[in-house]
């Protein structure tokens, strides 16, 4: 669940009293949930536009509704209010919101994403690169796309065969083969030319 300090609790209710609505709460959700575009967001919550999905928490004289599609990836959420000379800042910390969540149950392209986030994406951004996965097709193929400094590398096949289509294959036995779309002749930010 998340965590609302003491801090963040007080400045909210703050809030939430300059809008003189009774019963007003918060909404606590991520948008693009498991994405790298993953987005945390509290806004304003009147009475009527809670869900029946939401998880509830009870907080120092407001409620907080949980969206329910994002519960798994606000884990180890923080929401936390620090005063500074300007008044202060309201963040919020949600390290799993961009995490696919994989469980056996997973889709295939789930697993990939997963996998492309979490260890291939990683290292291909110390030379300012990336990968997504546009499509699976036949069941069992991964097709990708490459950018930043990977589009247009000189480096790309041998990134694409013995790294990227390697871990896939190994971690994944349902897929029998990864394919790159990338146009590799835009060689301005390639890494390598």
């Amino acid at each position: 669940m998340v965590t609302i300090t003491e801090s963040a609790q007080e400045y909210l209710l703050e809030l939430l009293e300059k809008q003189n609505v009774p019963g007003i709460a918060v909404r606590v959700f991520i948008l693009d949930a498991g994405t790298p575009r993953a987005e945390t967001c509290i806004s304003f919550c009147r009475p009527g536009e809670e869900k029946d999905s939401d998880d509830i928490q009870e907080l120092n004289g407001f409620r907080a509704f949980i969206d329910q599609p994002s519960v798994p990836f606000l884990e180890d959420a923080v929401v936390d209010f620090q005063k500074d000379s300007m008044g202060g800042q309201l963040t919020i910390k949600a390290p799993n919101s961009r995490l696919p969540k994989i469980s056996e149950d997973s889709s295939l392209e789930d697993r990939v994403n997963y996998i492309l986030y979490n260890e291939i994406n990683p290292g291909l951004a110390a030379h300012g690169g990336m990968v997504s996965l546009e499509e699976i097709f036949d069941e069992s193929v991964a097709v990708l796309r490459f950018g930043g400094g990977c589009q247009g590398c000189g480096m790309v096949d041998v990134t694409l065969k013995d790294g990227v289509e390697k871990t896939l294959l190994e971690q994944i036995p349902q897929l029998t083969e990864v394919r790159d779309v990338t146009d590799h002749s835009v060689k301005e930010n390639a890494y390598y030319q």
